[in-house]
């Protein structure tokens, strides 16, 4: 949303950030061909998420009809291939006339001329940005000022768990809607992880005798190590100490990597692991969260969203939301995050691609997207729609959208150099949690990564 969007994909992230950076710099070396603003003809669209090919395709369909004059190729990859093709398109002038584009990415893209600002066309469609979901149309203007998308979906955080494993641990209902958290000894949100961690000789964590070397359920799920911005893994913790990311709410120069709240935060989370509550970074590569989540391996898992689809189609568990839990700010936090399509600078075909992005951020497209019950499209107008469709799944959603409404939500840190920060962080980030560095390691990193900027 969304934006690095499951666990399995940050090793990729990390080999395509490098990738990246080597790419991109090809592109400002060479220029970027303009292109042409032709109005008919084949616009070719990529996306990743293969769960929501159904619902565009169906858009594509109703968009043809409406414009005869141009054909909607999509294509789908998975994110392990997605940026690296996009990538290698962008030097090759190859890359697709419209692709779903990410917070995390967008702004190097357009710092090198790669995006088309669509600002002018959306005055003069007369688009309204308010009938979008507070603070989605915000996410993407870049740093020159200039508007490079109109949401698409938007997304939050909130916490799985087992409803059988709760019941059966003595935690209430209530209870897991009001946790609290702290880095010192971790609130109410530790004492109900320790409750659910169980160990092979069915001793809880929270018990005399509990072995933290042989688990059989983790009360806690590990996505991935969060890269620069933990969207589900810390991120939801950090922001109720009044951290934030750089010296700016957007576009910023300076990383607080080295801010004492973070490093005490990390620390706290990653303690998690040594007390047996959640499991090492390398289990992370043997099944993504939801599988873990019913295999029985986790009780509970901080996620997007966009996953309620898949969670909740979960067969044999019995699943239910709970709000990320209460901080030292006495308030939730919660990462909001859009995704955008976005126009190639050099496709040939620019008039019809902004029909296009113009009919895929419209009601019509995103009133079928919502009723597919996959993503909650960002029209403010299809939210209920989207609730209700997702609420086939048996998942009561609100603890996604409450936060919204309730503003307790924060943006996607949207930053330049994106490749070069992932890469670091991820690496520096995954040397913590496998216990090969301490938290402390992150001032000098943070050092790295403002040296980017000088």
């Amino acid at each position: 949303m969304a934006r690095a969007r499951t666990r399995r994909r940050s090793t990729a992230v990390t080999a395509a950030a490098a990738t990246a950076a080597l790419l991109l710099s090809g592109c400002a070396s060479y220029g970027v061909d303009p292109g042409a603003d032709g109005d008919s003809g084949t616009v070719t669209y990529w996306m990743w998420e293969a769960a929501q090919l159904p619902a565009y395709q169906q858009c594509a369909t109703d968009f043809e009809a409406l414009n005869p004059d141009i054909d909607i190729l999509i294509e789908q990859f998975g994110w392990d291939d997605y940026w690296n093709k996009l990538f290698t398109g962008f030097v090759a002038n190859s890359a697709p006339d419209v692709f779903v584009n990410h917070t995390s990415r967008y702004g190097e893209f357009a710092e090198r001329g790669l995006l088309v600002p669509i600002d002018e066309q959306v005055e003069e469609a007369g688009i309204d940005l308010d009938a979008y979901v507070e603070g989605s149309t915000d996410l993407w203007v870049g740093a020159d000022g200039k508007r490079y998308g109109l949401p698409k979906d938007f997304d939050t955080i909130g916490l799985y768990y087992n409803r059988e494993m709760t019941e059966e641990a003595g935690i209430t209902e209530e209870e897991m809607e009001n946790l609290t958290w702290n880095p010192q000894d971790g609130g109410t949100y530790e004492d109900v992880i320790a409750r659910l961690t169980v160990d092979q000789n069915g001793v809880r964590g929270d018990e005399p005798g509990f072995d933290p070397e042989r688990i059989a359920v983790y009360g806690l799920g590990l996505n991935s190590s969060g890269a620069f911005y933990g969207q589900t893994e810390w991120s939801y913790l950090v922001m109720t100490t009044g951290w934030w990311y750089m010296d700016a709410p957007a576009w910023g120069t300076e990383f607080n990597y080295d801010d004492p709240r973070f490093q005490e935060t990390i620390a706290w989370w990653r303690g998690l692991i040594e007390k047996g509550y959640m499991p090492p970074l390398a289990f992370t590569e043997g099944g993504s969260m939801d599988q873990q989540m019913q295999a029985g391996r986790y009780a509970m898992a901080t996620e997007g969203s966009w996953t309620v689809g898949t969670y909740g189609n979960l067969q044999g568990i019995d699943l239910a939301l709970a709000p990320t839990p209460i901080g030292p700010s006495g308030e939730r936090s919660a990462m909001q995050n859009s995704l955008a399509d976005s126009i190639f600078t050099s496709s040939q075909v620019k008039g019809a691609a902004w029909e296009w992005v113009e009919y895929l951020a419209s009601e019509e497209c995103q009133s079928v997207v919502a009723d597919a019950g996959v993503v909650m499209p960002a029209l403010e107008s299809t939210t209920e729609a989207s609730k209700e469709s997702l609420g086939r799944t048996g998942l009561d959603v609100s603890a996604y959208t409450d936060q919204i409404e309730q503003g307790t939500t924060f943006p996607f840190p949207a930053v330049l150099n994106a490749s070069e920060i992932n890469s670091l962080m991820q690496s520096a980030m995954d040397n913590v949690m496998a216990f090969n560095a301490e938290p402390e390691s992150l001032t000098a990193v943070n050092e790295r990564l403002n040296a980017l900027f000088e």
